[in-house]
């Protein structure tokens, strides 16, 4: 008897026609930026131009072993390669990665500077890194390895490395100080490691 009180419907009613709408807005909302995203991503339109930061980003999961530095490192730091004999621009790099870590004040201590040089150090540089630069963490750095790197130039570069050991950016000895102290500031910032 109860089932002839209340006949099915045929038509639907228009709180479920407004309750389907709603749910095709609500995926539409939660999909649509992804397949924008997808697009924008595949096509290579609407990709901004400009970056935050100043170095040369290695974005393609290096370490410092594919440049061909063996070290344990539990901090961030900022490793200057010499793949040459540590001349002029090599020296300046080691003494701005000292500024560098000095100028971080009370996040000093999540960073380190180090050098690794394929070549022994002449004597009165390598007299001049006892006496001044006590912290220094000292490098070889393997030639072979080093040269096959495309990531790698000829020249003295100084690199920021997260301390899981992993290439983050990559400057040479034009850099400026600023620049280069704003993107180390913001890499600790926005990590929560070293």
């Amino acid at each position: 008897m109860g089932a002839a009180m209340n006949p099915p419907s045929t038509s639907e009613t228009p709180d479920r026609r407004k309750g389907r709408w709603q749910l095709i807005l609500i995926l539409m909302m939660v999909i649509g930026p992804m397949v924008l995203a997808t697009f924008m991503y595949k096509l290579q339109f609407w990709v901004p131009e400009s970056r935050s930061y100043h170095g040369e980003l290695i974005g393609n999961g290096q370490t410092r072993a594919d440049i061909g530095v063996q070290a344990d490192q539990d901090r961030w730091q900022l490793l200057v390669t010499a793949p040459t004999a540590c001349a002029n621009d090599c020296q300046q790099l080691v003494y701005l990665a000292r500024q560098l870590q000095i100028s971080l004040g009370r996040d000093a201590s999540r960073a380190s500077h180090a050098l690794a040089a394929a070549q022994p150090l002449s004597t009165e540089y390598e007299a001049k890194l006892k006496a001044e630069y006590p912290q220094l963490q000292r490098y070889s750095l393997d030639l072979s390895t080093f040269t096959r790197n495309a990531a790698a130039p000829g020249e003295a570069q100084l690199w920021i490395v997260d301390p899981h050991g992993n290439l983050v950016l990559r400057y040479d000895a034009r850099v400026k100080g600023k620049d280069l102290l704003n993107d180390l500031r913001l890499l600790l910032k926005l990590s929560n490691i070293g």
